[in-house]
């Protein structure tokens, strides 16, 4: 289906393409028309419909008992399935039908067992993975035609029939559709519910947008046109979340969700019987995914950060939990670069050594010498910022020049060591040390007991552990059980 909006509640569909199969795949005919939605066509630059194309055309009502007789006694198969049943569910009650229970397979759906390393799973997505052909993407029929063609990859994928298939096609079989509408319809042109809410589209009949317009080309979108679905659910979305989370990835791409995308949003929430908890927990791992991404160069910029307090406030996610979605960020990264660092060689002349995570600020160095080393910390997971704090490791100095930055370092008495033997530390760099780790051992000087290495360690140091001695793991994401259990076997 072709519709004027994302709302099944609200807006109407332009196009309906049916496209029937036999038993073993082949098509058996198609059918396909354009219906006029009784008011504005909506979105033309994804369907490219226009409103002349529509002007003649049937009105659902009146081609409702063609569709409902090619669907009747057959599983009707779509990709994000839900979607269409929901536009479909509404138009024919709105033309009068009662709706039985529809019998569908989605194929979004059964691409996480027939595709399960996907970053994306549009139909464009899917089709390209398994080499099916998507001509006229966004028609009716080009849509129906690839998602039959992807039917037909998933079965030969299964060497046989996919058992939810042949569960849908059984209860498609048993299901009776009434022979016609019994009332007269509810909708007309001056009804019409395309778009938002009304009272909720501005004059230039564009949706009206909750927050002001982003900058062009801001960096963190640029990093969420990158991000995979499989990112967002190694952070803790919901496995049933990824249809909602498709639509969120395709909403947030100009860093703004308009009224009507929410409005759609809510209702996809309905259609997928996601709770309040859910959709909570799809925003948490989607604002935490994008955190990952914005830390994965080394360094968040301002404009990230206002990035993310912007998407999180568009995702009713607390502000405060932006900072901690960093640190977790953060700390992941950390763990992922300490993973597989020697040990200090023996002897080891050159004092605490440098690790990951650690701040450093550079002054007074040779030009071509600092950018090389500045370039090569940020690599490694070192921290170069721009002033001297209690927070800061150490100054990087040959001490030719004794300006405000060295001057403060003597003020806080940081440790200050030439370049040159920077370049020694940074050499044989050394794991991270917890946030938590180092939070305890300021707050309690005395030894602490290391029998019970579980509550010795931190996550990110289990990580490091389990990445070194060889075990499968992700960088990012809860460990299983078994891995905390290997690590206090080892220790």
């Amino acid at each position: 289906m072709e519709t004027t909006g994302l709302s099944p509640q609200r807006d109407r569909v332009l196009e309906v393409a049916i496209v029937r199969l036999d038993a073993t795949g082949a098509v058996v005919d198609e059918w396909v028309t354009r219906i006029d939605p009784e008011g504005p066509v909506g979105a033309i630059h994804i369907h490219g419909i226009r409103q002349a194309d529509v002007v003649g055309r049937p009105r659902f009502a009146d081609v409702a008992g063609t569709i409902v007789a090619r669907l009747s006694g057959l599983a009707v198969v779509a990709h994000n399935a839900k979607f269409d049943l929901a536009f479909l569910r509404n138009e024919l009650k709105s033309a009068g039908w009662d709706v039985p229970w529809i019998a569908a397979y989605c194929t979004l759906d059964a691409s996480y067992a027939y595709l399960p390393d996907m970053d994306r799973r549009r139909l464009a997505d899917c089709c390209w993975a398994v080499g099916v052909r998507l001509d006229d993407a966004h028609s009716a029929l080009g849509d129906a035609r690839a998602a039959a063609g992807l039917l037909g990859a998933y079965v030969g994928l299964n060497g046989g029939p996919d058992p939810v298939l042949t569960e849908a096609q059984d209860l498609a079989r048993s299901t009776r559709w009434p022979s016609g509408p019994s009332r007269s319809p509810s909708r007309s042109a001056s009804a019409s519910v395309a778009g938002p809410r009304a009272g909720r589209m501005p004059a230039s009949g564009r949706p009206a947008r909750i927050t002001s317009p982003r900058p062009t080309a801001p960096p963190l979108l640029e990093q969420l046109t990158a991000m995979s679905l499989l990112e967002v659910l190694e952070e803790g979305a919901p496995v049933g979340s990824t249809a909602y989370l498709e639509m969120l990835f395709d909403a947030l791409e100009d860093g703004d969700i308009s009224d009507a995308e929410s409005v759609a949003l809510q209702e996809l929430c309905a259609e997928y019987e996601l709770s309040p908890a859910d959709t909570s927990a799809a925003h948490e791992a989607f604002l935490l995914a994008l955190a990952h991404r914005a830390v994965d160069d080394g360094r968040v910029s301002h404009d990230e950060r206002r990035e993310l307090r912007t998407i999180a406030s568009l995702l009713g996610v607390a502000e405060t939990k932006v900072k901690r979605v960093l640190d977790r960020a953060d700390a992941a990264r950390h763990a992922r670069l300490s993973a597989g660092l020697g040990a200090l060689p023996a002897p080891w002349p050159h004092g605490e050594p440098l690790r990951v995570g650690d701040k450093v600020v550079f002054t007074g160095c040779d030009e071509r010498q600092r950018a090389r080393l500045e370039q090569r910390s940020e690599e490694l997971g070192v921290r170069v910022v721009g002033a001297v704090s209690r927070l800061t490791a150490m100054l990087v100095t040959d001490g030719s020049f004794s300006g405000g930055k060295f001057a403060k370092a003597t003020e806080l008495d940081t440790r200050r060591v030439h370049p040159d033997t920077f370049e020694v530390l940074l050499r044989h760099l050394q794991p991270a040390v917890s946030s938590s780790a180092t939070a305890t051992a300021k707050a309690s000087p005395s030894p602490v007991s290391t029998s019970d290495p579980l509550n010795a360690a931190s996550p990110s140091a289990v990580r490091a552990w389990a990445v070194s001695a060889g075990l499968e793991v992700g960088v990012r994401g809860r460990l299983p059980k078994h891995v905390f259990d290997a690590y206090a076997a080892a220790h």
